[in-house]
C-alpha cells in the first residue's frame, strides 16, 4: 500500500466567485447614489432655466465621482461636484470646486455642499 495521501483532487475543491474575483482586482467606480443625483439634478435643472448651465458629464472613477457642469459643451467645466469617499472621515466626501479647481464648499452631506448654488454664482465675461 502507498502511505502517501492522495493530492490530484486537492485544487479541484476550491471555488472561487468570478464577481468577488473581479472586484479584488478592480473595484467598483465610486458613483453617485440615486438621491444625490436627483439633489444635484434639481439645481441643474434651476440653472439651466435661468439660462446660466448647458451641459453636464458625469465620470464615474475609481476614487470618485464627478458631475461636472459646463456653460457650453467644448469649454471646460464651470463647477464640479465631487464625491470622494476617502474623504468622508476627515473635511467631507462631496465638494464643489470652480473652474480654477478653488473648492468653493466641502461638507458631510450634499444638501449642506449645494447651498453653495443658492448664492449668485454667475459666469462674468470680460
Amino acid at each position: 500500500m502507498n502511505d502517501q495521501p492522495d493530492v490530484s483532487h486537492r485544487n479541484a475543491d476550491v471555488v472561487v466567485d468570478l464577481r468577488e474575483y473581479r472586484q479584488s482586482r478592480d473595484p467598483a467606480p465610486v458613483t453617485f447614489h440615486r438621491r444625490e443625483l436627483d439633489a444635484i439634478l434639481r439645481i441643474y435643472g434651476r440653472m439651466v432655466g435661468e439660462g446660466e448651465w448647458r451641459d453636464y458629464a458625469i465620470d464615474h472613477l475609481k476614487d470618485k465621482a464627478v458631475f461636472s457642469i459646463f456653460k457650453r459643451s467644448g469649454e471646460m467645466p464651470l463647477f464640479r461636484i465631487e464625491k470622494n469617499p476617502k474623504l468622508a472621515n476627515k473635511q467631507g466626501a462631496f465638494s464643489v470646486v470652480n473652474v480654477n479647481g478653488m473648492v468653493l464648499k466641502r461638507g458631510h452631506e450634499l444638501q449642506q455642499v449645494l447651498k453653495v448654488f443658492d448664492k449668485v454664482l454667475k459666469l462674468i465675461d470680460t
